[in-house]
């Protein structure tokens, strides 16, 4: 029990403490606490980026000669530069896989607007967003993983680490810093073959263009390098999810691109594309008329 004594001594040490601000400094002071400490660089640097004009942003693009929407060609268009595409053979699985959709056909000439192929560097792509084939742990790997992370700089891969990696068939989104692309979504395909994932990367990838407002992405071939998927229902599962999207969301968004490196992507999507995007008025619903 205190004396009167040690109440007097306590009660000074207080009244000092307060009259010099100590115990306020006590009481309010927390080193870590967000709005005491001074925001990381990638922070500043993403808010910055994001808010920059188009003509202030390509001042910083790690590319010269980007390619902007207008530089590649609409499906419809890309029919008609490309003869012979009609002779490409569609199979009896690739029937049955496009069947699990079921279009809405008046919008067939709409949608044929809406998606390109592009064979190229997608880190040169002006869009609002390109997509990334990203590992869980989102750290830049090889192939076009490295190469966005290389194209877009140090930032990237520093808001990436913000993040705490990625699950499979989600998605994330960090901004593009040095890449013509806006914004850079990080999906990671499945490494056991499994569609439904696959489809979810697609899905949950989409959806930030609704969030965000996006008008134009792009997608690489998602799991079909080292994570084995087979390429051909990989394309499928991708054309039939932005068909879906597109039929839902085509007054908002100005162009789905698909990049193909390897010719046997490319092949691949010509010859899908057919049927998921039609030029003609026949579509495949009445048969594989060209199998």
């Amino acid at each position: 029990m205190l004396t009167p004594t040690s109440k007097k001594i306590i009660n000074k040490i207080l009244h000092i403490c307060q009259n010099t601000g100590i115990q306020r400094i006590r009481n309010n002071s927390n080193l870590s606490h967000p709005s005491t400490m001074a925001d990381p660089a990638w922070k500043k640097e993403r808010t910055r980026n994001i808010n920059l004009s188009l003509e202030e942003r390509r001042k910083l693009y790690s590319t010269k000669d980007f390619v902007t929407v207008n530089m590649i060609d609409p499906w419809d268009s890309y029919v008609v530069r490309h003869k012979g595409l009609e002779s490409r053979k569609t199979t009896e699985d690739d029937l049955t896989e496009f069947k699990k959709l079921k279009i809405n056909n008046s919008l067939n000439k709409t949608l044929a607007q809406k998606v390109s192929i592009y064979r190229g560097d997608i880190t040169k792509l002006e869009l609002g967003a390109i997509v990334n084939a990203a590992n869980s742990m989102l750290k830049a790997g090889g192939g076009v993983d490295g190469a966005i992370h290389r194209a877009a700089g140090p930032f990237l891969q520093e808001e990436c680490n913000s993040l705490n990696g990625c699950p499979t068939g989600q998605a994330k989104i960090t901004a593009g810093y040095h890449l013509p692309a806006k914004f850079v979504i990080h999906t990671v395909g499945p490494q056991d073959g499994s569609p439904k994932k696959l489809a979810e990367c697609y899905e949950n990838s989409l959806s930030y263009c609704r969030q965000y407002k996006l008008k134009s992405i792009a997608f690489p071939c998602i799991s079909t390098g080292i994570y084995g998927f087979p390429n051909r229902l990989a394309a499928h599962i991708a054309l039939r999810i932005c068909r879906k999207f597109l039929e839902e969301n085509h007054e908002e968004m100005e162009r789905i691109i698909f990049c193909t490196f390897l010719p046997i992507d490319v092949d691949m999507y010509e010859t899908l594309m057919q049927m998921y995007f039609p030029v003609h008025d026949w579509n495949y619903d009445d048969g594989p008329t060209n199998a």
